[in-house]
């Protein structure tokens, strides 16, 4: 991947609020050609209803654009949202992609769920995407860096002067990823971090979540010369100190509420379960599989 990228692409975000989460479409304005990043499937864990609302946002913005999908990627298998990545391939038959170190997670979280069937090898997407790799949007050329911490999956994708980055960084007033879920290491999200911020200052910076710190309206874009001076997590910091804060921090977070539901989900593609004689589809809960109970 070249050190600078000067290609400036179409960026779009979507907001969904339930989760926090940004959704992406990252498209070529010479080409019309794009790519969509992170999307989110709906999921009320109350009444265990699925839905396409953001999806459906998503295709309704590409219609609107006359632009055609040449890939579907997710920055790592979600812990806090469902992926809406196989509902979009079926939609639009773009192909479909996540970091190659996938198939750790897959492996991990198999025993979790105790499923000896399961297929740990990255298949149930069309491309695994290793560190370093290139590809291209439309004209615009992209790469990507494997950003482990957050978890053993975590990658970055750098479309010309624009890297999506989801939970390794935050905006700068929210700081950084928890690095605390099975195979997550502060170490490692320092190192990942420093590596997203020596990409050129002007790299626009996009986050795939937003918590409205002090309850301001949702933001997702920075720079990497802005995340340098002002991450409250990163910005005059060393490492030892930054491993010191995560550490610290995330002893005092609890799980996300859907983690349980969202892994089962996503390490399969964003797949849900298939439905069983009846017709019904079900989800598998561990129990006591977790540590970070908040009791009281």
């Amino acid at each position: 991947m070249p050190a600078a990228a000067t290609a400036r692409p179409d960026v779009k975000g979507f907001y969904e609020a339930r989760t926090g989460s940004v959704q992406y479409v990252v498209s070529d304005p010479q080409t019309k050609r794009c790519a969509i990043i992170d999307p989110v499937l709906d999921f009320d864990e109350k009444s265990g209803a699925t839905a396409t609302v953001q999806a459906d946002r998503i295709l309704d913005y590409i219609a609107g654009n006359d632009l055609t999908v040449e890939w579907i990627l997710d920055t790592h298998p979600h812990a806090d949202h469902f992926s809406a990545a196989a509902f979009l391939k079926e939609r639009t038959g773009a192909s479909t992609g996540i970091g190659s170190e996938v198939v750790r997670v897959q492996k991990l979280w198999k025993e979790i769920y105790n499923w000896p069937e399961f297929a740990t090898d990255g298949s149930q997407w069309d491309h695994l995407f290793v560190g370093g790799e290139s590809f291209s949007v439309g004209s615009i050329e992209a790469g990507v860096i494997y950003s482990p911490g957050h978890t053993l999956a975590s990658v970055t994708y750098v479309v010309g002067d624009s890297a999506f980055v989801h939970d390794t960084i935050f905006m700068p007033d929210s700081g950084t990823a928890r690095a605390d879920f099975p195979g997550g290491d502060a170490r490692q999200l320092w190192r990942s971090i420093s590596a997203i911020l020596a990409l050129p200052d002007e790299t626009r910076v996009f986050s795939g979540h937003d918590y409205q710190p002090n309850g301001r309206e949702p933001r997702w874009e920075s720079t990497v010369g802005e995340q340098k001076r002002c991450n409250n997590h990163v910005a005059g910091v060393t490492e030892e100190q930054f491993v010191e804060l995560r550490q610290a921090r995330d002893k005092t977070l609890p799980m996300p509420k859907l983690i349980l539901h969202a892994l089962q989900v996503n390490i399969r593609g964003g797949r849900l379960p298939e439905p069983e004689e009846n017709g019904a589809r079900y989800l598998k809960f561990p129990l006591n599989a977790l540590k970070g109970a908040a009791w009281g």
